[in-house]
């Protein structure tokens, strides 16, 4: 599949290219490697689950837990096409945490395999000028399947 020149804006979980131009696409033993490095950000941008919009007044409704990768930084929803101006705020500010406001620290994208929201994100993460981005397509169940370290993550504050 040929990279789209702009970003993906609709059917988000579908089959994703194998490349993203300025990126470098890892795999999970590559990832893996830059996690036990420890001078990579990893990024997971899987939107948060929605409160039903039909739950009776009164119900109480709690959000499933986010099992990803250990230390990863959760910046939900901001792997969409397009992003609101809060919503994009928000996601230069985690990377700014992420990165120490150095664009030339390394980091990592993910999200969950034939997802888009993490090629989203990374190529943003470009748009905005940062130099050393991967893009890792099998994501948070890639790397689970693998045996590596997993944890329930919070969102970022502010991404409500």
């Amino acid at each position: 599949m040929e990279e789209p020149a702009g970003y993906r804006e609709d059917v988000y979980r579908a089959p994703v290219p194998a490349t993203l131009s300025g990126a470098t696409v890892v795999t999970t033993a590559e990832a893996h490697a830059l996690w036990e490095g420890g001078n990579t950000a990893f990024v997971d941008v899987l939107p948060r689950t929605p409160k039903p919009a039909d739950l009776p007044a009164g119900t109480i409704w709690k959000e499933k837990p986010h099992v990803s990768i250990k230390g990863a930084l959760w910046l939900p929803n901001t792997g969409y096409g397009k992003l609101a101006g809060v919503t994009l705020a928000y996601f230069r500010q985690g990377l700014e945490k992420a990165t120490g406001g150095d664009v030339n620290a390394p980091l990592l994208f993910f999200c969950l395999p034939d997802c888009w929201m993490s090629w989203n994100a990374a190529k943003r993460a470009l748009s905005l000028g940062y130099t050393r981005v991967y893009w890792y397509p099998e994501g948070s169940d890639g790397w689970a399947v693998a045996g590596y370290p997993t944890e329930t993550l919070r969102p970022e504050p502010g991404g409500e």
